[in-house]
């Protein structure tokens, strides 16, 4: 099945949206953790925390986290739930350089480890991992079903899943404030910091246009996933997602 955001590309180009996304991010990546913060006011730090929380009662060893950006998810991850091992994968060198900087000033490098990975088709073998995690990445992928499915190969046999992903609003006032939000102030803001006046219009396109809440509840059990469960955060700007396989 093909989903709306997966129709959406960051740049008016002849380029498939994977190629397309990791030169998005390659561009935005020196301003990518300013811009987050600033533009959800810090709050981005709490829904994070709440995410990896989400595991705790769980464990996990052997972690996987998926478009894991500049790494902030896969540090807090590793600080919180002291894994053994904690891989962060993404398409953007340029995001995970800057992960690596970080970890390495974390004091985290013989725990996590960075690799460019195609989400679509990941390397490593089937049932390698106690938990997979993605932080404000699915929202991406060139194609969403093919990803989760690959999410739920990887992990070993009662394994989670932990997603956090923006989403819409679904109640007044907030839905109508963060239209305005999205449309105006976001992309305006996010071209003066980053440059990038595309990459945050194509933010507001793929945020509307994601399966949220019940849907993307349909979507985790048409990829495997047993049990699967969500809970909205800050009034439905984000939401958090957690499913077992």
């Amino acid at each position: 099945m093909a989903y709306q955001q997966e129709r959406i590309k960051p740049y008016n180009s002849s380029e498939d949206k994977a190629h397309q996304v990791e030169h998005m991010f390659d561009n935005i990546a020196p301003s990518y953790d300013q811009l987050n913060h600033r533009l959800s006011w810090n709050i981005d730090r709490g829904w994070r925390k709440k995410a990896i929380r989400q595991l705790e009662p769980f464990h996990p060893k052997q972690i996987l986290d998926i478009a894991t950006g500049t790494g902030d998810f896969a540090i807090l991850a590793a600080r919180t739930l002291n894994p053994e091992h904690l891989i962060g994968t993404d398409i953007s060198e340029g995001m995970m350089e800057i992960g690596r900087k970080k970890t390495r000033k974390e004091g985290l490098e013989q725990i996590i480890t960075f690799a460019r990975e195609d989400c679509m088709k990941l390397s490593f073998n089937d049932n390698s991992f106690d938990a997979v995690t993605s932080a404000f990445g699915i929202r991406n992928f060139a194609d969403l079903d093919q990803g989760l499915r690959e999410m739920w190969r990887v992990l070993r046999p009662g394994g989670h899943l932990s997603i956090v992903e923006l989403t819409t609003p679904v109640t007044f006032p907030m839905k109508q404030l963060f239209s305005l939000y999205s449309h105006l102030v976001l992309p305006v803001y996010g071209k003066l910091i980053s440059k990038d006046q595309s990459a945050y219009t194509y933010l507001t396109k793929t945020i509307e246009a994601f399966p949220q809440g019940e849907t993307m509840m349909d979507v985790l059990r048409k990829a495997g996933f047993r049990k699967a469960s969500f809970n909205r955060l800050t009034l439905g700007i984000c939401t958090m997602y957690l499913a077992t396989k």
